[in-house]
């Protein structure tokens, strides 16, 4: 047994988080693309067929007030809400990341001072993003300006109205400061829209804490909702009654009953339904938050940064000097839940990892993307992934 094995056995033996493993539906792949799609837990089936069978099947229509379907889109809020540093009542779930940050976008522009013309969009993001803001920035007048997020101090001005940023970057894992852009953003007199998709569930965010305006995420990541599972949309307390949706819906009126022709808005965070929620998928993310009942978000932290230093040393024991570098940052204040990998032949290499029961993913043009889970990964899957990745290589 090698010294890294040994290492991982031990590490794992005192991981405290470890017993989380076996709340998972989990084989022996080594599965390490959990920051695009979480593993199943254990208690989601049996209750989706609750869902179905019971609350659909038996009681139908009656669920929405006996089964609680028409409240389900703020209490499954309420529940993410301490996992990203909120308080209860700010918090929405429903609809797609894409569409809920089309909704934070365009209402934080209808805050700010109309003089204020510019959009600023994290130039590294993920594209939709990048689209979305395109086509809020034409809705409503504005100029769309994109920049690095480094950048964004000195880009910001009297013409800022709104930035949108990146929580952590999808491609590197670099975690971009929070709290000091959004202070910067503040002090310019601008609004701060964060995307949370590859931090919520993986690190502390502070949200209350660092006065973020708007913040939207997905929820099959690290939060193990299911493929699809509704996204969430917090709009803080105290800008709920000015936050205007370009997407009003009868689900978020004052009296949705009421079937006014005209619009009056509903009180707080509700503000931001628009539609019918999707039930089924809703109550699954619902039961895969119950994982989180006893789980400290400093806990799921402190395991991800020790989980990716170990694999950082595994990797660079196990394969060749330049065979592959990191793009990860070192410093663990800049880093998410992920290891990015650069290395030539990266699309070839991940199939073969794949192949060999290692399942990361591959990014364009050149990088091996590792997630990891706190949850459900441990040591010695980051040492075996390490280890396979070196015979790939050769």
């Amino acid at each position: 047994m090698s010294e890294l094995t040994l290492r991982a056995k031990q590490l794992d033996a005192a991981d405290a988080l470890a017993p989380l493993r076996s709340r998972f539906v989990l084989d022996d792949v080594v599965y390490l693309d959990g920051n695009s799609l979480g593993a199943l837990p254990t208690n989601v089936p049996a209750r989706i067929e609750d869902v179905v069978r019971r609350q659909w099947g038996e009681l139908r229509i009656r669920s929405w007030d006996e089964s609680g379907w028409w409240t389900a889109p703020e209490r499954i809020g309420d529940r993410i809400a301490p996992l990203v540093g909120a308080e209860p009542g700010q918090i929405v779930v429903g609809d797609s990341t894409s569409v809920n940050v089309f909704k934070a976008l365009v209402a934080a522009v209808r805050m700010v001072d109309p003089a204020r013309d510019e959009i600023l969009v994290d130039a590294t993001t993920f594209p939709t993003d990048g689209y979305i803001a395109e086509s809020a920035a034409r809705l409503t007048g504005r100029t769309l300006r994109p920049v690095t997020p480094a950048e964004v101090p000195a880009a910001l001005g009297d013409r800022t109205a709104v930035v949108l940023l990146n929580h952590v970057d999808y491609r590197s894992g670099r975690l971009h400061d929070l709290p000091s852009l959004t202070a910067a953003i503040h002090a310019s007199g601008a609004l701060a829209v964060w995307d949370l998709c590859h931090s919520a569930g993986a690190l502390p965010v502070g949200l209350d804490e660092h006065g973020v305006d708007l913040a939207v995420g997905c929820t099959y990541k690290y939060l193990n909702g299911g493929p699809g599972s509704p996204a969430f949309l917090y709009v803080r307390r105290d800008l709920q009654d000015r936050f205007d949706s370009p997407l009003p819906g009868w689900n978020s009126h004052a009296e949705p009953f009421g079937m006014s022709q005209s619009y009056d808005p509903a009180p707080g965070a509700l503000r931001g339904r628009v539609g019918t929620p999707d039930i089924l998928s809703m109550l699954a993310l619902e039961a895969a938050l119950e994982i989180w009942d006893d789980v400290s978000v400093a806990a799921v932290r402190a395991k991800s940064l020790a989980l990716t230093d170990f694999f950082l040393e595994c990797v660079a024991a196990y394969t060749e000097p330049g065979r592959v570098t990191s793009v990860t940052p070192d410093l663990h204040e800049e880093r998410g839940s992920q290891i990015a990998l650069r290395c030539p032949d990266a699309g070839d290499v991940m199939k073969q990892l794949i192949e060999r029961g290692v399942v990361g993913d591959f990014r364009n043009p050149d990088v091996l993307r590792f997630g990891f889970s706190p949850l459900y990964v441990s040591f010695a899957e980051a040492e075996r992934a390490a280890r396979v990745l070196a015979e790939v290589l050769g």
